[in-house]
């Protein structure tokens, strides 16, 4: 299936997941592997779903682990690219062995200027931003803008959430660099409520 934008899913944790999201037309599926991180999955687990699914781009999400056990989980997993959790120090990224995205999160009383100063100082150093978590109100015309703005300047991926109305709207206007969704869980094995999931995946099917 394809899709009018790249769309990463979030948490993956099971093979219903995997599978359709992959069959969905994602491009990149996520594995918290982390072991502070909720949800956390063991590699073991990673590299049997990801040998049930072929040309997604697998990304690692890490919090607290040093680059060294990061890199060792990234070749044992195969991983594609990781996601990190929190702002580290440029030197630290730098020890990473495969491109980084970052999660940001939307302030919403942030500072115009601090938010272009926060991407402007990370951005040489990561291949992508990821907002994956939505405002707590709608964006104003003005928030509206700036994001358009910054996801002209910078590569952006946004959560369906910061759509006011239509999501196809949202692409046209701000155009970010992908979308950003996230997993869930299997009611028992095998058995997945694709309800929200195929909502979006279809508002975000090409047309041929």
């Amino acid at each position: 299936m394809a899709l009018l934008i790249p769309v990463i899913v979030r948490g993956i944790n099971n093979l219903s997941d995997a599978r359709y999201c992959a069959g969905m037309g994602a491009e990149y599926l996520t594995f918290r592997l982390d072991p502070s991180l909720p949800g956390a999955v063991t590699p073991e687990l990673v590299q049997e779903l990801s040998s049930w699914v072929a040309g997604v781009h697998l990304i690692g999400e890490f919090d607290t682990l040093p680059a060294e056990q990061i890199n060792a989980l990234a070749s044992a997993c195969g991983l594609h690219s990781v996601m990190l959790h929190r702002v580290r120090r440029p030197e630290e990224m730098a020890e990473l062995a495969l491109p980084v995205l970052t999660l940001v999160k939307w302030v919403p009383d942030m500072l115009p200027e601090d938010v272009d100063n926060r991407f402007r100082t990370l951005a040489p150093h990561v291949a992508g931003f990821v907002l994956s978590m939505p405002p707590p109100q709608p964006l104003t015309d003005f928030q509206m803008a700036h994001l358009t703005e910054q996801a002209r300047a910078y590569p952006i991926w946004l959560s369906p959430a910061f759509a006011s109305g239509p999501l196809r709207r949202l692409l046209s206007t701000v155009a970010p660099t992908g979308l950003v969704l996230e997993g869930g869980d299997e009611i028992r094995t095998g058995v997945r409520d694709f309800t929200e999931l195929e909502a979006v995946f279809e508002e975000l099917e090409a047309e041929e």
